[in-house]
């Protein structure tokens, strides 16, 4: 065990943990942000999408000992702004239907917009997070009207 500072949503924390332990587990377990998702563990899934220093990042195959000095945002971090343009286009069209996949989705789509990412790269992005329900139709709807009103 070794000690980690972490800045996560703004706030500090330091943590004992393995220096191999996914960085989800810290968040969920060391920290109680249960927000982002286990889905595959092997960063294929995309339901696990953090933000490390504004990037959308895979939680679960980066190592805390990875992160120690980086900014780390969670969905619970994005989620201190009730009025993000992301959650009221979301709430609007009604994009969520089991909602699992939502936080690496909204997470993903952020960093893209943070970006300024074009159309097709933004596409690219959102194509490797996986929706067990399908709701791909209502998300690009979602990402349709966050860009006109960009």
């Amino acid at each position: 065990m070794a000690k980690f500072n972490l800045k996560v949503n703004n706030k500090n924390y330091q943590v004992d943990a393995e220096p191999d332990t996914p960085l989800l587990w810290i968040l969920r377990d060391n920290l109680g942000l249960t927000g982002t998702k286990y889905g595959c563990g092997e960063g294929i899934c995309g339901s696990c999408t953090v933000h490390i220093d504004g990037s959308a990042e895979r939680s679960c195959i980066l190592s805390v000992k990875d992160v120690e000095g980086f900014s780390i945002t969670t969905i619970e971090g994005l989620a201190e702004n009730p009025d993000h343009p992301i959650f009221k286009v979301w709430i609007d069209l009604e994009v969520s239907q089991c909602g699992y996949c939502q936080p690496g989705q909204i997470m993903t789509l952020a960093a893209a917009l943070n970006d300024n990412s074009p159309r097709n790269k933004i596409d690219n992005a959102m194509s490797g997070v996986l929706c067990r329900c399908g709701t791909y139709h209502r998300i690009r709807k979602a990402i349709d009207k966050l860009l006109e009103e960009k």
